[in-house]
């Protein structure tokens, strides 16, 4: 009865009104594309599916790209090939302003987003019918996922656009029927959930004759704030995040489900015979502590990450004569694992080779943040290593491929999540880097010919986290599309009329040395007035845009990491030219967090630039938008200043002629 009603529900669509037909903008809105009349969501455990229902207005042009609808979808690695989730019966329409109807009779076309080793993005992708200004979308689909799949839903109720209304409505299966258990392997026998909500809404949780029902009804749903550089937005807009617990407390159940996940660690990581045997190859007795976790930090860092290549079957291990793993010993044999492995990995042999070593599991913030009153384990979804050195510790991350030894990736900074401990577990939080892992060194080594044509050398040096990215993606795809990519980073850099070539990369693959990419550059530098000729003061910033262009803000700037930045321009010209003007030197701190130095100088037929750019704090309130907006308006002119030479003919002439 439930499904047959469920089916004809969606069977209807909502007739327009004529204010809906009429209306050309939404007041909260001044100036949207477009703005969603409604939107619904149903989940239906019994049945697997999702049913997602989309009523929306465009308003200008620009809304009628809400028009190409992509539908995403994940697929995730078995045995069997590839299960998880997938996308049925679309249907939608388009109405005009007149009323006229023009169903949509299209067939979705299927595209893959993005592949890994274990998962696979998908979308459904289709266009909308005849849409002009004025007119409405209306389509829905079916998300259907597959029956092992029992993880209670998310609603994230911010998007681009203003909404209207919205409904959400979960129907979950008995919980008796699937038998959820925790650690402890006591039956989840409750529903709960985490939220930030709009003032006065609730989600409202009833029992009908079908079962449990939880539903939200919200109005007048601003969008999501779009601004540059914002914290994770997942974590701060209104959502409503559900969880099975059989928990009471936040307290209860991070002290109870945190001491068996301890537990479950110690297990995996052992160490056992194996990797006893392995760390007495690698490390001597008369090794210092740093040296020994040296060695086997290198070690493990020499094994396929399977994070950034791929799982591989229960079949093909089998063909390799390979067993389940268990321990951190069938990872060692194998010479691969997870990335969580990985680090478990190191983990072990740093227990082998003395040392109190634990597993420290966080949330990456890349897309969020650690919360404690969400009692799901789902959230900590990276992994690492916390090694005890002479009673402090110290913290590595040997999961993150190519990271250097003793750091972290900036993705497992200044997070949160839980840790073992000698006696079970307990909260913590990552540390920062200080902005000199992280360093870009850019250098030019530039010739302007008596005509103005520019020839020369150009070297990029990148140590920590730039130089981790550009090596995670010589992993994602090959060489070629590796020196394509950061061939392109460096022309958008250069001003106009300049050409770039790569002439090659330097330690690629070495993660404690810095990643060095190599160019020659040829064209023309700057722009001719008479006798004058003018020079971009430092050629990396040529092409740079403000930072900061709007007045006021709402968020707070969210750096990723802190870094440095470190430029040296040096420019030979021909003896006919000679330096009528350099930029002066500046120097500018904001708060002690940011600071900014250019400075010139010269020889006869030359000149260099140094400009430095360090950020050491990443969080900026909107309280202190005003002040870092000013900063970066003052440095940003500041690189834009010219370096002009002039002729000696020009140079010559008496001032006033």
């Amino acid at each position: 009865m439930l499904a047959l009603t469920t089916a004809m529900a969606h069977a209807q669509w909502t007739p327009p009104t004529p204010e809906e037909l009429s209306m050309t903008t939404q007041p909260e809105v001044p100036g949207a594309a477009a703005v969603y009349l409604n939107r619904e969501e149903t989940t239906e455990d019994r049945l697997h599916i999702f049913t997602i229902y989309v009523r929306l207005k465009v308003l200008t042009d620009l809304g009628k790209d809400f028009g190409n609808v992509e539908l995403q979808y994940a697929r995730f690695h078995n045995d069997t090939g590839f299960s998880g989730y997938s996308i049925e019966d679309v249907q939608g329409r388009t109405i005009h302003p007149d009323g006229t109807i023009i169903p949509f009779t299209g067939k979705p076309y299927e595209k893959l987003v993005e592949r890994t080793h274990s998962t696979k993005v998908m979308a459904k992708v289709f266009t909308m019918p005849d849409i002009t200004v004025g007119s409405i979308l209306e389509y829905r689909y079916k998300l259907r996922y597959d029956e092992n799949f029992f993880e209670a839903p998310s609603w994230f109720l911010q998007s681009k656009l203003f909404t209207r209304k919205a409904h959400y409505t979960w129907l979950p299966v008995d919980l008796k029927s699937i038998m959820l258990v925790n650690a402890r392997d006591q039956a989840a026998d409750k529903i709960a959930w985490s939220s930030i909500l709009p003032h006065g809404a609730q989600v409202v949780q009833t029992r009908t004759l079908q079962g449990e029902k939880l539903e939200l009804s919200l109005q007048d749903i601003h969008p999501v704030p779009e601004e540059d550089y914002m914290p994770p937005t997942q974590s701060f807009t209104y959502r409503v995040l559900f969880y099975y617990t059989a928990y009471h407390s936040a307290d209860e159940f991070w002290k109870n489900e945190g001491k068996f996940w301890a537990k479950k660690q110690d297990k995996f990581i052992g160490p056992g015979s194996v990797i006893d045997a392995a760390v007495k190859d690698l490390v001597t007795p008369s090794d210092t502590s740093d040296q020994k976790l040296r060695k086997l930090y290198a070690a493990v860092m020499k094994l396929e990450n399977t994070r950034y290549t791929r799982e591989h079957t229960a079949a093909e291990e089998q063909a390799q004569g390979l067993k389940e793993v268990r321990t951190t010993d069938d990872i060692w044999i194998r010479k691969r694992g997870s990335d969580d492995q990985i680090t478990a990995l190191f983990v072990a042999m740093a227990r082998a080779a003395g040392f109190k070593a634990y597993i420290g599991a966080v949330t990456s913030r890349e897309h969020d943040v650690f919360v404690k009153n969400y009692l799901n384990l789902s959230q900590l979804n990276d992994s690492v290593a916390i090694v005890s050195i002479d009673g402090k510790d110290q913290f590595f991350d040997p999961g993150t491929r190519f990271c250097p030894y003793g750091h972290l990736a900036w993705q497992h900074t200044l997070t949160g999540g839980i840790r073992q401990t000698a006696d079970g577990s307990d909260f913590f939080g990552t540390p920062a880097e200080s902005y000199a892992f992280s360093r870009t060194l850019r250098a030019a080594s530039l010739n302007v010919n008596p005509e103005g044509a520019l020839s020369g050398k150009l070297s990029m040096t990148y140590m920590g986290d730039p130089a981790i990215r550009w090596r995670h993606r010589l992993l994602e795809g090959d060489s070629a599309s590796l020196e394509r990519e950061i061939r392109t980073s460096v022309e958008n850099l250069m001003p106009s009329g300049v050409e770039v070539k790569m002439t090659g990369i330097d330690k690629a693959e070495d993660y404690e040395q810095p990643f060095v990419a190599n160019f020659e550059v040829k064209g023309t530098l700057g722009s001719s007035t008479g006798k004058r000729v003018l020079l971009p003061g430092d050629i990396f910033e040529a092409n740079s845009k403000p930072n900061f262009p709007q007045e006021k803000r709402e968020n707070s700037v969210y750096f990723d990491y802190p870094h440095l930045v470190r430029d040296a321009v040096r420019i030979t010209f021909d003896p006919k030219f000679s330096i009528e003007s350099l930029p002066a030197f500046d120097k500018n701190t904001l708060e002690k967090s940011i600071a900014y130095s250019l400075s010139s100088e010269s020889t006869v037929n030359s000149l260099t630039i140094h400009r430095d750019y360090i950020l050491a704090d990443i969080i900026y309130s909107a309280a202190q938008y005003p002040n870092l907006r000013s900063f970066y308006s003052k440095i940003e002119t500041k690189d834009h200043e010219n370096v002009v030479l002039t002729t000696a003919s020009a140079a010559a002439k008496p001032a006033g002629n």
